[in-house]
């Protein structure tokens, strides 16, 4: 039997989220909520999991407390066969800064690197939904000898300007990586077709390690790993793209084969979710042969009285619907809907109360938040800009706790 690489995961989770406020205003941007279930680091470290990577260092920054408690409480592996997942926060090893960059914030964490000593380095970000098994990246990795893969997901060419691109060869050497060009190279197998950059990589560790201190030392980079470590690689004849497109993760339909989405917006977080609750839902999250694991708090299940119903929806454990309507929404634990409410296109966050009669429609609804009686969200446009955050697609978001309007 072939003895398997040694591989360390390290997943980029210091993202502050700006474009995702108010729901980051208490949270880092891993850590906001997904699905009624989830955070959205779930899927990251489930993909890392499933693949059979089970020693996975989480690096925060930002807002950290609630990401930290949810990956201490939940990833839990057997310490007697050395797994771990591990939160390292910023600790300020090479003087009295925090991270300035993604590449910045490995580099500071190379204890870690040392520690371990793994043949090939897994660094994937922590803010997207997806599947994906990052074994068949590491094997096209040390196939090809490369010192770098990043993974790559095709778009169209006229849409690749709004992302980091990668131009490779037909044999997937990168050979340009360009950021957000105004012109996007076509694909060798499809010109009409791009190489996004999905922000996940593979190293081989020597080569990681030897761009970072190289990258330390330029005073006129930002220190990123797609902005600088990437174009390093490039330069080195070293780098490789994979194709996100050729992944095969088991039980996987045909309609959710190769989703990704990026979450980084109100409007993108939105329709993600819009995307869950379709008869036939574009992305799968029943997929009992690539699980997606979380902390299952003990709660009774789902309850429906007084004729309440619930149309094209997720309904999370602990919830009652009493004499409430429901229709094409996530609906997360322990929400309460009160009688003659009407929920529509919404998305509600664990414990939010709407009260009776209250119309809530086209929303975020962030945990704790009460709608009253009556209430009326996402009806009157001009009147919900006056008094809650609404998004350019016109999603009307209420943070953590807050409270309604009459």
């Amino acid at each position: 039997m072939a003895r398997e690489p040694r591989v360390l995961g390290i997943v980029l989770a210091g993202g502050e989220g700006k474009r995702l406020w108010p729901l980051t205003a208490d949270r880092a941007k891993p850590a906001v909520p997904f699905g009624g279930n989830y955070r959205l680091v779930d899927f990251v470290l489930s993909n890392l999991v499933n693949a059979g990577y089970l020693r996975l260092c989480v690096l925060t920054q930002y807002k950290s407390h609630s990401l930290d408690r949810h990956v201490t409480q939940t990833w839990r592996l057997s310490n007697m066969l050395g797994n771990y997942v591990t939160t390292v926060p910023a600790q300020q090893r090479l003087g009295p800064r925090w991270y300035t960059g993604s590449a910045d914030a490995i580099l500071q964490s190379a204890n870690l690197i040392y520690d371990d000593k793994p043949e090939y380095i897994i660094v994937f970000g922590a803010d997207h939904v997806y599947r994906m098994d990052p074994r068949q990246m590491v094997d096209q990795h040390i196939r090809t000898g490369a010192g770098a893969t990043v993974a790559g997901i095709r778009v169209p060419r006229g849409e690749a300007s709004a992302f980091g691109v990668i131009d490779a060869d037909p044999d997937h050497r990168i050979v340009d990586f360009l950021e957000k060009p105004a012109d996007p190279p076509g694909l060798p197998d499809n010109p009409d077709q791009t190489f996004a950059s999905m922000g996940n990589y593979v190293f081989t560790t020597d080569a990681l390690l030897e761009a970072l201190k190289e990258d330390a030392d330029d005073q006129e980079s930002v220190h990123d790993m797609g902005t600088n470590i990437m174009p390093l690689m490039v330069k080195k004849g070293s780098a490789y793209v994979y194709d996100f497109a050729d992944n095969d993760v088991p039980g996987a339909t045909e309609r959710d084969h190769g989703y990704w989405r990026d979450v980084g917006t109100i409007d993108a977080y939105y329709d993600a979710h819009m995307d869950l609750v379709a008869v036939h839902p574009i992305f799968n999250l029943y997929n009992l042969q690539w699980p997606l694991f979380t902390h299952h708090p003990q709660l009774a299940p789902a309850k429906f009285v007084e004729g309440g119903i619930a149309q094209e929806s997720i309904i999370g454990a602990g919830a009652i619907v009493a004499g409430a309507t429901v229709r094409h929404s996530v609906v997360a634990k322990n929400v309460r809907l009160a009688a003659g409410a009407y929920v529509e296109g919404s998305v509600l966050m664990d414990g939010v109360q709407i009260g009776r009669g209250a119309v809530v429609r086209k929303a975020i609804l962030d945990k704790d938040v009460v709608v009253p009686e009556g209430a009326h969200i996402g009806l009157e446009p001009e009147l919900d800009r006056q008094r809650y955050h609404v998004s350019e697609g016109g999603v009307v978001v209420l943070g953590k706790n807050q409270h309604a309007q009459p």
